[in-house]
């Protein structure tokens, strides 16, 4: 019997046992397979079926742009004993729809039936319009992405990177580590302009030219050609290779139709507790926004934080249901690694209306910032300081005022600041 037989056979067993019902969980990344996991650590007893739409054995995203990408690892699968679990994992399944009303899902392998149903199909890249089947263009998203970029830098060619955000920074601290030379191309007049604030990432656009590479703001590309990319005001920038990184949207295409509601960002608008509007339908990871009761909005996190905390939610409310299950508030989480920086957030911050404070020189290798609402810290960024990450963290969740001129003094700790 081989392993995928093996799998099946236990999964069904398990099912059995159960009367039967099947939780069926849509996509293979860290939230699906978290939320298979968390299912089976809080007791349910029923079948798990986990499908993936890509062949590879489900695997971590973050290496892709770091080990993986400069051949210092293989793969990053995860070391998840699906047979021992049963949990039936069923690859190169892609779902391409959900009846609802039936409890079936539409896939490339054909209809699938489901008791319970949590999508986690995560994010999709966003392509560069006019990019589409141009040879040496690349998205950095897959196991496969990596491995195709992976000769590229190898071969050091020269290359131009679309988007200076957070993806965009790590692929190009890779390239530079593998001796390419690198030059960013942002829309925008700073890197992450839509995660930080001007006065902010004006400090991180140094790091660009301190690691060698080239970073040109305000650019917006005209076209891609094989060879070149050709920006707005005639400018051509030689290219090897093109790799893309402007941004992600929730791979939720498959649900159009289904009857589901979708945000306008197009991610599942779940509750409170990851329930989508549909009867016995969760989602989590990527693909789903839920409302904060801590920020006051609701909250689309694109980050492998909210795919490992998510799904404990989720299977707390399939195990226990929603009188008992828990509610999902979480404090944002993420970190970067760029240009030998270690970059950690936490929390979730208005530029427009909350208070911005310094802590620590940003001219310098560790420096925090801090934003305040009403004195009440809401969210901080720490460069090279992981202990006021950790503490600041800690403050948000039991919504610490801090004492601001203490919270300044980066040689206090965070901590101590608290009034």
């Amino acid at each position: 019997m081989s392993e995928h037989e093996q799998t099946q056979s236990s999964g069904a067993r398990t099912g059995e046992q159960a009367g039967g019902k099947t939780v069926v969980v849509v996509g293979a990344g860290m939230a699906g397979v978290q939320t298979a996991v968390a299912l089976r650590e809080q007791g349910w007893a029923g079948r798990i079926l986990l499908l993936g739409a890509e062949r590879h054995q489900p695997y971590d995203r973050p290496p892709l742009s770091k080990a993986v990408l400069l051949g210092k690892a293989e793969g990053s699968a995860f070391e998840v004993d699906f047979a021992s679990l049963g949990i039936d994992l069923r690859l190169s399944c892609e779902v391409t729809g959900l009846r609802a009303g039936e409890h079936v899902l539409d896939t490339t392998a054909g209809p699938v039936p489901y008791d319970v149903l949590v999508i986690a199909t995560g994010a999709d890249p966003v392509a560069l319009p006019g990019s589409e089947g141009v040879p040496g263009v690349h998205l950095l998203r897959t196991l496969d992405d990596a491995e195709r970029l992976r000769p590229v830098l190898t071969e050091q060619h020269e290359i131009v990177a679309v988007g200076a955000g957070w993806i965009g920074a790590e692929f190009a601290t890779a390239a530079r580590e593998a001796g390419c030379r690198v030059t960013v191309v942002e829309a925008a007049d700073r890197p992450l302009a839509g995660a930080l604030p001007a006065e902010v990432a004006a400090h991180m656009a140094r790091w660009y030219t301190d690691a060698g590479a080239r970073l040109l703001t305000g650019a917006r590309v005209a076209a891609i050609e094989p060879g070149a990319v050709v920006l707005d005001d005639g400018t051509r920038l030689p290219a090897g290779a093109v790799v893309v990184g402007i941004g992600a949207r929730p791979a939720t295409q498959w649900l159009v139709g289904s009857g589901i509601e979708l945000a306008e960002d197009r991610s599942v608008a779940a509750d409170e507790r990851l329930r989508s509007s549909l009867p016995d339908v969760y989602a989590v990871g990527d693909c789903a926004s839920f409302p904060s009761a801590r920020y006051g909005v609701r909250l689309l996190v694109h980050h492998w934080d909210n795919a490992v905390q998510g799904p404990r939610t989720v299977a707390g409310n399939i195990v226990h249901g929603p009188a008992e299950g828990p509610v999902y508030d979480p404090v944002p989480y993420f970190w970067s690694e760029q240009f030998g920086r270690f970059v950690q957030y936490a929390g979730h911050h208005d530029d427009a209306t909350d208070e911005l404070l310094w802590r620590g020189d940003p001219r310098s290798t560790a420096w925090t910032v801090c934003w305040l609402r009403d004195g009440v810290l809401v969210a901080l960024l720490a460069v090279g300081r992981p202990r006021d990450l950790a503490q600041g963290r800690k403050l948000i969740e039991r919504g610490a005022v801090l004492d601001r001129a203490r919270a300044a003094d980066a040689s206090v700790p965070l901590k101590a600041a608290v009034l």
